[in-house]
């Protein structure tokens, strides 16, 4: 797909960052193990795209993708389809005809933007007809992108493709429309909060990124909750739709699979796993006890 929708997507896992912790600094994985009645099931914080030089899994993905007969993912990869995606983009992040981005964001606004997307080597006159949402994230993408960050280097993308190999079954969590639905239904205050929030982030010190990188490595949520919590309290008009109500989709997903007699591999977004709200707090909850890979 390039850097269409699956770009935006993969950004997005870095764009906000995770809640609050349930596990110590000593943790070594981002993957949890989750007893069924019947068959195991290994949850795992995904980086949905990775700097190439640093694109080698933590042991414990290993571990987990061969102890399971299945793949399931935020979406399934396997079978995303590139042009019901650009389709479903062209419908739903399209400003209204006679709408331009300049006269959507003001003119003080835009000027930022349109020096954000020069630095980017992206002229602006791309962005004219797109609304705030799909700007900020694919600024944030390219952003990523020429600090060498690699969405086919992303977890998901690392294990579809040992999962094609292996001819292992994949499944999604949600659909598209679900999971940029959040971000397209946005308030038009709350559009311009994310183009703002882009804006201030495109031009984080690199060791800020190498600190997150490295704490998701041990599965260090302290460390992390530390970095970036505060994105959540700053902006919940954005995390609440694309964290919270999606964890609350997806539990009765994940706790049919746990009623199954097949090993799962479940590979979402670090972000959704921890704090209250996260999966690991909801299935804890509802009486599971999840147990960190070391």
């Amino acid at each position: 797909m390039g850097r269409t929708v699956l770009g935006w997507l993969l950004a997005l896992g870095l764009l906000g960052g995770l809640s609050l912790p349930v596990a110590d600094a000593r943790a070594a994985s981002p993957v949890w193990v989750i007893s069924g009645a019947h068959n195991t099931l290994y949850l795992a914080g995904s980086v949905h795209l990775l700097p190439a030089q640093q694109s080698a899994l933590p042991p414990a993905f290993d571990r987990a993708y061969a102890a399971s007969a299945r793949l399931v993912m935020e979406l399934d990869l396997a079978k995303l389809d590139s042009l019901a995606a650009a389709g479903w983009l062209l419908e739903h992040g399209a400003l209204p005809q006679g709408r331009s981005l300049r006269s959507v964001l003001g003119e003080q606004r835009y000027t930022r933007v349109s020096a954000a997307a020069a630095d980017l080597d992206l002229s602006v006159g791309v962005l004219d007809n797109q609304a705030p949402w799909v700007v900020g994230l694919e600024l944030a993408d390219l952003e990523y992108l020429h600090r060498g960050f690699d969405p086919q280097q992303g977890v998901e993308e690392q294990l579809v493709r040992r999962a094609q190999a292996d001819h292992k079954p994949t499944a999604g969590l949600e659909t598209l429309d679900e999971e940029l639905g959040g971000l397209a239904a946005l308030s038009p205050a709350d559009q311009l909060r994310l183009i703002d929030q882009t804006l201030g982030e495109l031009h984080e010190p690199q060791e800020e990124m190498r600190e997150v990188i490295d704490a998701w490595r041990r599965g260090d949520a302290a460390k992390l909750a530390a970095l970036l919590s505060r994105e959540y309290r700053e902006f919940p008009g954005l995390y609440r739709p694309l964290v919270s109500t999606r964890n609350q989709r997806w539990l009765p997903q994940i706790e049919q699979l746990l009623r199954g007699d097949q090993n799962c591999l479940i590979v979402v977004g670090a972000l959704h796993l921890v704090g209250d709200g996260g999966l690991l707090e909801l299935l804890r909850r509802d009486g599971y006890t999840a147990t960190q890979m070391n």
